[in-house]
């Protein structure tokens, strides 16, 4: 009984690292292919360029072609653990939510709303990673001059210790617990859709999906990922609802929305480059462990 309780341990130890590992690999492809849609989003959401055109001509003439890559070291360090965590993170999910209701994790069909609490689950962990180095993401981003990752942080640390580094975390939960949601059960949903039964997802079904799930998320939760944006790029202590009163008062509803554009310009293909890569990069180590 002890050997078979060891084997069982060994099993979920090496499927989470699995996780893990792909998650993380999926982050990387996600960055390399987005980030100068991301930064394009956070210049117009921080009001440093009034379109989306002004923007990349205001960054190319400043900055040249690297210009487009100001502040992917932050996520580069920050969003393939953010990845991996959050794919982890949603794997752990899946399996407790499947012993909730008494399903087994690892050949049962689950509902939405299974795939969506599970997908909520995961932004729990994913936060911890994913506020501090998205502050840091944005104040780079936004400087009018250039710093690096680590000038960032030191500066952050000396202006409020963690507290500072942290600014935002209630606005990034908020965000990604519903987002992580829609994200993962339209990925399940369409990938189960143009999929045959019986058949292995094409490569072509697991991209589409995939784009369409960043898609799906971005429009869910845009308005509180402008809040966030703006909360954590303020010089000044400022709660969620004093900027979102600020942003209405200045601008009214479309105000939550400047960016959407390069946002969702961005989604399709970095998530389609996410998810192809944590299929693959899974694919490759269920072959070799």
């Amino acid at each position: 009984m002890e050997e078979v309780d060891s084997v069982v341990v060994d099993s979920v130890l090496v499927d989470n690292i699995k996780s893990f590992a792909a998650g993380g690999f999926g982050g990387v492809c996600a960055v390399v292919t987005g980030h100068p849609f991301d930064l394009t989003k956070v210049l117009l959401q921080t009001n440093q360029y009034k379109s989306t055109l002004g923007a990349i001509k205001g960054t190319f003439a400043a900055h040249g072609p690297l210009g487009f890559y100001k502040g992917v070291t932050s996520p580069l360090i920050g969003v393939t653990p953010m990845f991996a965590v959050s794919f982890w993170g949603y794997d752990v999910g899946r399996k407790l939510v499947c012993t909730y209701v008494g399903k087994d994790p690892l050949n049962a069909e689950m509902t939405i709303g299974e795939i969506s609490a599970a997908g909520f689950f995961s932004a729990i962990p994913t936060t911890l990673i994913a506020a501090p180095f998205e502050r840091v993401k944005i104040v780079m981003q936004t400087s009018k001059s250039k710093i690096g990752f680590g000038e960032t942080v030191k500066m952050l640390y000396k202006e409020g210790g963690l507290k500072s580094i942290f600014k935002g975390s209630a606005a990034t939960l908020a965000r990604d617990g519903p987002g992580s949601a829609v994200y993962f059960a339209t990925y399940e949903y369409l990938k189960q859709s143009w999929t045959k039964p019986g058949e292995s997802a094409s490569l072509s079904a697991i991209m589409m999906a995939g784009g369409f799930a960043g898609v799906s998320m971005w429009v869910a939760v845009f308005p509180i990922d402008t809040i966030k944006s703006v909360q954590q790029s303020a010089e000044l202590k400022t709660s969620i609802v004093q900027v979102t009163k600020n942003i209405y008062a200045k601008s009214g509803i479309k105000g939550f929305f400047p960016g959407i554009g390069p946002a969702l310009g961005r989604s399709f293909p970095a998530n389609a480059a996410t998810f192809l890569g944590v299929e693959i990069a899974r694919n490759f180590l269920d072959g070799v462990f």
